[in-house]
């Protein structure tokens, strides 16, 4: 596989902020990309620039091995769909579909059409009068059937009830499967897309934390649970993320795979291991305090 994007100490500062900071990561040609973290962490301004809608303060970046700004070889194969996407006051639904082909060499009229069918939006209302959710189905619309090398969706399920969001999980891997691109999906929903994400990135106060393959990350932290001496004994030499006191018992997240010792050891000590979901372990380590504590900060 082909690196579709490459940076290397990528920082973006405004005044004394710095919004990206020092980030390095490569996304690879065919892979579902999770890109994750609190509001203001960052992402946003990450896919910013690799869309050549922000310069970047310094480092370095290549999509398809070239500069983005003022590129179009690079800007037709890439698709950005915003949470909050403009389109002209008079534009229908139908307007949207209609003009997509000017944008992205690859769209698939067909497919489009048969999402619509879908998400049953109505293709001669004006895009000012659809609802949230409505307006949110359009740009998944769109960015399905851009089936642009580099597609990003940027919470793109606003507005949307579970059925709908189902919908689009559903159809994204469908066509993933026989489309296969670079899609980067960077969202709040951790846990629904979970499943979805062959590679994970978690920007927190603008640095790059976690680079990992999600299949490596999963069962990576452990929640374990007892008299608060008896934990403390077995957390010897293991990476906290997580306290929260119970009375007279304790509970606690840890960072890192437990041996089999381990798990003989806590149930010695009659302690209850459970696995804690990749969403949780994100919230832990991008919760300021615990962060610090987990060396991530």
């Amino acid at each position: 596989m082909g690196n579709v994007v490459e940076t290397s100490g990528l920082t973006k500062t405004y005044g004394k902020v710095n919004a990206v900071d020092n980030v390095s990561f490569t996304l690879e040609d065919g892979k579902i990309y999770g890109l994750l973290g609190r509001n203001g962490a960052g992402k946003t301004t990450i896919m910013h620039m690799i869309t050549a809608q922000l310069f970047a303060t310094s480092g370095q970046l290549k999509v398809f091995g070239e500069e983005p700004f003022e590129n179009n070889r690079v800007l037709r194969q890439t698709c950005f769909i915003k949470e909050s996407q403009k389109y002209p006051d008079n534009f229908r639904v139908v307007d949207v579909l209609n003009v997509s082909p000017l944008f992205f060499p690859n769209w698939d009229r067909e497919f489009a059409y048969s999402l619509i069918k879908d998400f049953q939006l109505p293709l001669k209302r004006r895009m000012k009068k659809l609802s949230r959710g409505m307006l949110s189905s359009v740009g998944i619309i769109v960015g399905l059937a851009s089936r642009a090398p580099l597609t990003f969706f940027d919470e793109p399920y606003l507005g949307l009830d579970a059925v709908a969001r189902s919908l689009f999980y559903d159809r994204l891997l469908e066509d993933y499967a026989e489309h296969p691109r670079t899609i980067v999906l960077s969202t709040h929903l951790i846990d629904e897309v979970s499943q979805l994400l062959e590679h994970v990135l978690v920007i927190d106060n603008g640095k790059l934390i976690i680079n990992e393959e999600a299949e490596a990350l999963r069962g990576r932290a452990s929640t374990v649970v007892g008299l608060t001496s008896k934990v403390e004994t077995f957390l010897a030499g293991k990476e906290v993320i997580h306290r929260e006191p119970l009375g007279g018992l304790i509970s606690v997240t840890l960072l890192g795979a437990l041996t089999a010792q381990d798990r003989k050891k806590a149930a010695e000590l009659g302690l209850e291991i459970t696995p804690v979901s990749l969403q949780q372990m994100i919230v832990y380590l991008t919760n300021g305090k615990n962060a610090r504590e987990a060396g991530v900060s």
